[in-house]
């Protein structure tokens, strides 16, 4: 099966032809700030063509396109429920009939996560394994849940998404979804400058080089023994571990995948949380194991296999 993938980060689009397991092109439309979803179509549909053309073909050859998009998706009625703030005008706009009408293709769309766990599942870290948590580390805290080999959605497309807003400290930061100590508040990319910011001898530290401080940055200084950076680190692996605990409970799976950007750092973070799940939670069957998402970046791109069967599939029930 060939489809046409669409990675929707707050930042950039990645575009991609897929046939089966295999990527035969990408590419990547870059941008600053949030964006009109509406005037960025006709500079996806320009990159699309310009993707099918390079492997011989044309978008209608596809069949169809499947986008992983940043927020709450129903992908049983193709709409975008909640957009956090990147497109604001997505939820507004009919994709499905703009793919069909451009492109010639049907569209199935789901959440960024969601879907990178589709690929995960089909050909990476999750592969033959049928219950499943996925958790991304970056600028926010993703989540997604499989079981018994399908995602799970619920009543109102919201299960499963939110992984990053389950609470950690109930005295904790204020979080953009309105609690107060969710796990992204107190650990994702976007808090993190302000954390370091407000932390007792954050002036003395050498994260403060006048850059606002990131992951990349927090580990490099504290696996030289910077005291801040190494209290810091502590911090946030404790609560993605606290995290992963309370959806192990939760959700009972054989597994937990992480990825993300923060994942560079794998070989501090993955120990690290299977330690503490292996002492800190209570599940009698045994502990899941905590794996390393294998797919990157082209997890979302490679989901798009699976998604478009799904989609078909439930067009096909409904007759």
């Amino acid at each position: 099966m060939r489809v046409l993938s669409l990675d929707m980060g707050g930042t950039h689009i990645g575009c991609a032809v897929v046939e089966d397991d295999k990527l035969l092109a990408t590419g990547d439309i870059s941008f600053s700030g949030a964006q009109s979803l509406r005037a960025l179509l006709p500079v996806i549909e320009q990159e699309l063509r310009r993707l099918t053309q390079s492997v011989g073909m044309l978008p209608s050859d596809a069949a169809g396109l499947a986008i992983g998009y940043p927020g709450i998706i129903d992908f049983r009625t193709s709409t975008i429920l909640s957009d956090i703030g990147k497109y604001a005008d997505g939820p507004g706009i009919d994709i499905g009939g703009w793919s069909q009408k451009t492109l010639g293709i049907p569209m199935a769309i789901e959440n960024d996560a969601r879907m990178a766990l589709l690929g995960e599942h089909y050909v990476g870290a999750a592969a033959g394994q049928d219950d499943v948590v996925m958790l991304t580390l970056g600028t926010g805290i993703g989540g997604t849940v499989m079981m018994g080999g399908r995602l799970v959605r619920g009543a109102h497309a919201h299960a499963g998404s939110v992984g990053g807003h389950f609470v950690v400290d109930l005295n904790g930061r204020n979080c953009i979804c309105g609690g107060i100590g969710c796990a992204e508040a107190e650990a994702s990319g976007s808090t993190l400058p302000d954390v370091a910011r407000k932390w007792k001898g954050f002036a003395g530290s050498s994260l403060n080089n006048g850059d606002p401080t990131n992951f990349k940055a927090l580990f490099e200084e504290a696996a030289k023994g910077d005291p801040v950076a190494l209290e810091i680190r502590e911090r946030c692996l404790h609560v993605w571990a606290a995290n992963v605990v309370t959806q192990a409970l939760a959700y009972d799976p054989e597994i937990v995948v992480i990825g993300g950007g923060v994942m560079r750092s794998s070989d501090v973070i993955i120990p690290f949380i299977q330690n503490y799940i292996d002492n800190h939670s209570w599940l009698v069957w045994g502990k899941p194991r905590i794996l390393p998402a294998k797919l990157g970046n082209n997890a979302a791109f490679l989901g798009g296999v699976p998604l478009m069967i799904e989609a078909a599939q439930l067009r096909a029930a409904k007759g």
